[in-house]
Parts: structure tokens; C-alpha cells; sequence
């Protein structure tokens, strides 16, 4: 009888497991290859890169790929392994790349391995004339307090006398990051580099900054490269980067921006040498400002904005063959699209449209080559026609797995905000979903603040996953995101708990009216101001949840803005310090801290100790109160990971605590 038992057992076991294998699970989003793109060739060859995860020992891996799409051959692989920065050498004979020695090179089919450099690089380029290297390393300026107390070596004190002191996810290593070049001949480095900056300064800007913020000139003369050549409080409190040219004869450098106080990123020079253009912010402190697109002569005399009057951030300008049209990408209704401006006339033209985001880009003779992805699908990449932005795909490197699933369907919903609005909401459904059934239903809380609620895949915040799971998101484009004009965007600081939250709200109740989402089964879940959005609804919902998740929320806003690190975010968006006369608003109503009285609904808090930008102790702040408020609740804690969790078997367990929490609550 047992053995007749456990035989039935096994069969519904393998039924059900059988009826599954068309879902997405948290192990097959780890098993997706995630693709970069890493150079485009004039001639339309591209250089791409995808990386693999392996759970069991937590560790990702990239190979490199080459791409013709003028032909119909397969891409081929030509490495097994790099550490990334791959491009094509000027002649286009040859790949560069960085590798665990160094600079290496291999001919375009893999073969030839040589070493250019054995020097510690973090990014390079070679100068379109291919007679010098430029490379960035990470140079110390700063001492240690061991060795300022040279007879304590074994003293783990760090020592500080300024802001700035971390950041993102790391403690100030006391280097920066400065930018060398050196002559290169016969496939090596033929010279002592020379460092452009040798100062306390870091470009690209730190942390997130890349090789597209440092640019040759066509002729190989000057170097262009963002830098905010600001220290300390000073560096905290300020968007202020500059677009600075080092002429490589002389050894003098100007600031091609001076007198420009935003952000000023991501040189490129024209074809002809003569122009250079670059995205700029007009408000200092403002990191979410309206992104422009201007353009100068090199000395930085003429300098003319190409978007003026565009209600747009037109971003990562690139300039087309002849230098007549300069090509960007945009954000448009939650989704990014390529437009194109015409030079001479400022006339920019919208190339494509759809429900999906193209992100990094080349432009070539062919057409634009770039990245794009979905809610429903994992970056790989497409051929753009520059005339009249048809697309082609171009990889598949997913296919094989995401062929197999069934996704839920992806609509696009109006709903009427408090205050008139029309807001875009997005409403993903689970996989074969039935009208006639009722589904819990998640309400997603974006972060950012300003971040839209685009076209985006995630690997952790990922729609079709939940929706796998038998649940109906709610995604609100609400107050305070872009792709909606400046207005919408701008109307969130300063007013955190305001509209923002009533946008949510309304997007919630809009949903439950429809006869198939469970009005007793409401989620909210979020992290970062999604985070905080979670813990503000959790003492003013008024009973509309059964459950919260909160990941790196901000619950204290006066304690917050006393340890995070990029206070120019903090001035902008809560309008100033806590203890500023008068007090700002945002501490007298905004803070979700304040609110804990009302708190009658169970809570996970999920926090990671190296997050710097919200700093641990929000999520203890707010796991301490619900736990002393008695309320089911469990706090899932990270001691090695930042803002984001990006460890592969760190990331499973997120997902499985994740939607364990919700079959418990929900």
C-alpha cells in the first residue's frame, strides 16, 4: 500500500513538474546569458560579450563574440574568457581586450594570442591612428593610517577628516582612478606612460562611469574626459562634472564646460575633429535633470544646444559617418527609443517605436547596432535602419530557454490619478491567465525616484517571474518618472509622500475593480524609493494590503540623510538637512518612520549591509518596529552585498524568500 502510495506520489510529482518546465523560475534566470555589446566597426562588425553564471560555485564568466552582419554567417566565438573592454584595433586587424595579464590581442578569429601590456588596467582605447594607448589605473594619493603610524602595521582604523569617505558599496581605497596614455608600436606599449590627471580626481566618474566618459580626437592629438575635480564635502554635494581636452604635444588641459554646473558627460568628437558634442545637465545637484545634447567648437568657445525646447533627456549622443546627424537614445512613454537630431537644422526625428528598450549602441555605415529588451525578453542584440528604424535581430543567445517559456501578457493600462492626470500603468498577467479566476495581485513600487518604469528585464525584480508565480502586477509610471515630460519627472522632490503615493494608490484601486484580481490578496513590493514606498504605504494604506516587501528602503529620513553618502541627491530631492531653518517638508510628512503607529500588516524587510546609498540601518530601523508592533514579520539580511544583490546563489535564495513570504501572507 505505502509502495502503491509513494508510486502515485511520484507520478503527480512529475506531472506537476512536467506542467512547470514552461514557467520561469529563479534557477533559469540565472541560467540566461547575458549579453553585452562591446564595440561596433564603421564597416558594421560587432564585438559582443555573454556572460554565464554558475550557481554551484557563484561565479560568472563571459566569452567574447564576433558578428558580421553583412553576412549570414554565424557569430563566432573567439574567447572563452576576458575580463571585458573588448574593441577592435584602428586597422580593424585585430581584437583588444583585457585579460587577467593585462592588455591582450588576438587576430579577428581567435588566433595569435599576444600580450600588449602587462599593466593593471581598468578601461582603454587606442588612438584612432593606433600610435598610442590610452588606459585608466587606479593611482594612490592618499595615506593609510598604518602608514602614517608606521610602528601600529596591524591597526584596522581608518581615519577620516572629510566626506565622501565611502561609497555606493565600498570604502574609500584611497586611490583614484587616472587616466595614462603611452606610444604603442608593433603590438606593444613602446613608451613610459604619462598620467593626465595625476591628481586625487577620478574618471571616469566613480562608480559607475565607463570608457564612453574618455575620447581620442580623430587625429590622435587630444584626449576629452569627464571628471568632477571636486574633493570631499565638496565632491558630496555636487553634480558639477566637466568635459576636460589634454592635448597630448603640449601637456595643457582646458575645461571645455566651464561655467556649465550640472552633469557634463560622455565626450565624442566629430568625424572631422572640429566639434565636439556631449550630454549636459543644467542644475547642479539635480542628478535626474533634463538631459541635453550639446555641441562646441574644441576650445569650448561656441558651445549650442541641439535639444532646446525638446520636454526630453535625449541621452549618449553619437555622431553619424559625416558628421551631419547625431544619433541618441530617449525615453519615450516608458519605453527607449533611438531619435535622430540633423545638425545643421536642431530637427530631431523619432527612429523607433515599440514595447521595448534599446540601451548601448554603436552606429555604423550599416545601421545602428544595439542592445534591447523587454519585460518579456533578455537583452540580445538588433541592426536598426538608420532611414526608417526598421529592426533586425541579429543574436538569440537566449532562444533555447526563453523559446520554451510561456510568458504572460504584457498591457498597457490608463488610469486617472487624484489630480486629473492620466498615468501609465502597466498590468502583466500570469501565463495562461483565465478572466473567469481570481489572482493576487502585486502592486511594484519603483525606485530610483526617478526611474521609469520602462521596458526593462530584470534579474531580480522581474516581471514575467512573478507572473510565473501566479500573480498580476500592478506597475505604475507614477509621479516622478521620466519619459513623461519634465513636469511629471520634477514633480516628485520634494514631495516624496505626496502624489506619488496617491498615484499608487489609485493605480491599486483602478485594478481591483476588475472582476479577476483578488481584492483581499494585495501585495506591495518595492526596493530602494520603492522600499520606501512600501514602508510609507504600510502606515497609510487604510487596509487595502495583505503584505509588504520592502528591499534597501529609506524608513527614517532624518537618520537616512545622516549617513548616506551622495548628499546633492538628498539636498535636491528632500529640499535640504533636517536641521535647516526653516525645516523642510519632507521630514514633517514624508518620512515613512513617522507613520509606524498605523502599521497593522505583516512585513519582510530585506537589507544588505554594504548598501552605502541606504545604509542597514533603515532596514533594522524598520524590522525593530514591526517586530515590536508584534506583527508577523522577518528581516532577510546580506552581509556581502551592495544596493543590489548580484550573487548568483544569493540572488535564488532572494527569490525563494521572496515569494515564500508572499505564499505565507498572501
Amino acid at each position: 500500500m505505502k509502495k502503491w502510495n509513494l508510486l502515485i506520489w511520484s507520478c503527480l510529482l512529475s506531472v506537476s513538474i512536467m506542467a512547470q518546465s514552461d514557467r520561469l523560475t529563479p534557477e533559469l534566470l540565472w541560467d540566461l546569458g547575458r549579453v553585452s555589446l562591446e564595440d561596433v566597426a564603421l564597416d558594421g562588425k560587432t564585438l559582443y560579450g555573454v556572460r554565464h553564471y554558475d550557481v554551484a560555485t557563484d561565479k560568472g564568466n563571459s566569452a567574447l563574440y564576433l558578428l558580421d552582419p553583412s553576412s549570414r554567417a554565424e557569430a563566432k566565438k573567439v574567447l572563452d574568457s576576458y575580463n571585458g573592454n573588448a574593441r577592435f584595433t584602428p586597422d580593424g586587424k585585430r581584437i583588444a581586450y583585457l585579460g587577467d595579464g593585462g592588455l591582450m590581442e588576438i587576430n579577428l578569429d581567435g588566433s595569435d594570442k599576444r600580450e600588449v601590456a602587462k599593466i593593471e588596467m581598468n578601461g582603454f582605447a587606442y588612438s584612432p591612428k593606433g600610435n598610442h594607448i590610452l588606459f585608466i589605473q587606479d593611482v594612490k594619493f592618499d595615506k593609510t593610517p598604518t602608514e602614517i603610524h608606521k610602528d601600529l602595521p596591524l591597526a584596522t582604523a581608518r581615519i577620516m577628516d572629510d566626506l565622501m569617505y565611502r561609497h555606493w558599496k565600498n570604502w574609500h581605497d584611497y586611490k583614484y582612478s587616472n587616466i595614462f596614455f603611452a606610444p604603442y608600436k608593433d603590438g606593444k606599449l613602446a613608451g613610459r606612460p604619462i598620467n593626465i590627471i595625476n591628481d586625487a580626481y577620478d574618471s571616469p566618474l566613480n562608480p559607475f562611469g565607463g570608457m564612453e566618459q574618455i575620447t581620442w580626437s580623430p587625429d590622435g592629438s587630444k584626449i576629452a574626459y569627464t571628471c568632477k575635480k571636486k574633493k570631499g564635502k565638496e565632491w558630496a554635494k555636487s553634480t558639477n562634472s566637466d568635459i576636460y581636452v589634454y592635448d597630448i604635444s603640449s601637456g595643457d588641459t582646458y575645461n571645455l564646460t566651464k561655467g556649465m554646473n550640472g552633469y557634463d558627460i560622455d565626450p565624442v568628437f566629430s568625424p572631422d575633429g572640429t566639434m565636439v558634442a556631449w550630454n549636459s545637465m543644467k542644475r547642479d545637484g539635480f542628478e535626474s535633470d533634463r538631459n541635453r545634447v550639446f555641441i562646441s567648437d574644441i576650445k569650448g568657445n561656441k558651445k549650442v544646444e541641439l535639444t532646446e525646447g525638446l520636454d526630453r533627456s535625449m541621452n549618449h549622443p553619437q555622431w553619424s559617418a559625416d558628421g551631419k546627424t547625431i544619433y541618441c537614445t530617449a525615453g519615450v512613454r516608458a519605453t527607449n527609443q533611438f531619435f535622430s537630431i540633423d545638425v545643421a537644422s536642431k530637427k530631431s526625428n523619432q527612429l523607433t517605436k515599440g514595447v521595448h528598450n534599446y540601451y548601448g549602441f554603436g552606429v555604423s555605415k550599416g545601421g545602428i547596432i544595439a542592445s534591447r529588451a523587454s519585460m518579456s525578453m533578455p537583452h540580445e542584440l538588433y541592426q536598426v535602419d538608420l532611414k526608417d528604424g526598421k529592426s533586425k535581430q541579429l543574436t538569440y543567445i537566449n532562444k533555447a530557454i526563453v523559446g520554451k517559456l510561456k510568458m504572460g501578457e504584457v498591457k498597457e493600462r490608463t488610469v486617472k490619478t487624484t489630480d486629473g492626470k492620466d498615468m501609465l500603468v502597466w498590468m502583466i498577467y500570469p501565463p495562461d491567465f483565465d478572466p473567469t479566476k481570481k489572482y493576487p495581485t502585486l502592486l511594484y513600487c519603483q525606485g530610483g525616484p526617478q526611474s521609469a518604469v520602462s521596458q526593462f528585464w530584470s534579474y531580480r525584480w522581474n516581471f514575467q517571474l512573478m507572473a510565473a508565480n501566479k500573480y498580476i502586477i500592478v506597475a505604475p509610471n507614477r509621479r516622478g518618472l521620466p519619459s513623461f515630460g519634465r513636469e511629471w519627472n520634477d514633480a516628485i522632490s520634494g514631495d516624496w509622500g505626496g502624489q506619488a503615493m496617491k498615484d499608487y494608490l489609485s493605480a491599486i484601486d483602478d485594478a481591483k475593480k476588475e472582476p479577476y484580481v483578488d481584492a483581499d490578496r494585495l501585495g506591495a513590493v518595492g526596493a530602494s524609493y520603492g522600499g520606501y514606498s512600501v514602508y510609507w504605504l504600510a502606515g497609510n494604506h487604510q487596509k487595502r494590503f495583505k503584505s509588504f516587501i520592502s528591499h534597501c528602503g529609506l524608513f527614517n529620513l532624518e537618520s537616512w540623510y545622516g549617513t548616506t553618502e551622495e548628499l546633492f541627491f538628498a539636498d535636491f530631492d528632500l529640499k535640504g538637512a533636517y536641521w535647516d531653518k526653516p525645516q523642510p517638508k519632507s521630514y514633517q510628512t514624508d518620512s515613512p518612520h513617522d507613520y509606524v503607529q498605523n502599521w497593522d500588516t505583516p512585513i519582510l524587510v530585506i537589507h544588505n549591509e554594504k548598501d552605502f546609498r541606504v545604509p542597514l540601518g533603515e532596514g533594522m530601523q524598520a524590522f525593530q518596529a514591526a517586530q515590536l508592533k508584534g506583527l508577523k514579520s522577518r528581516f532577510l539580511y546580506y552581509p556581502d552585498e551592495g544596493h543590489w544583490v548580484q550573487k548568483p546563489q544569493n540572488g535564488i535564495l532572494w527569490h525563494r524568500e521572496f515569494f515564500k513570504w508572499l505564499e505565507e501572507t498572501l
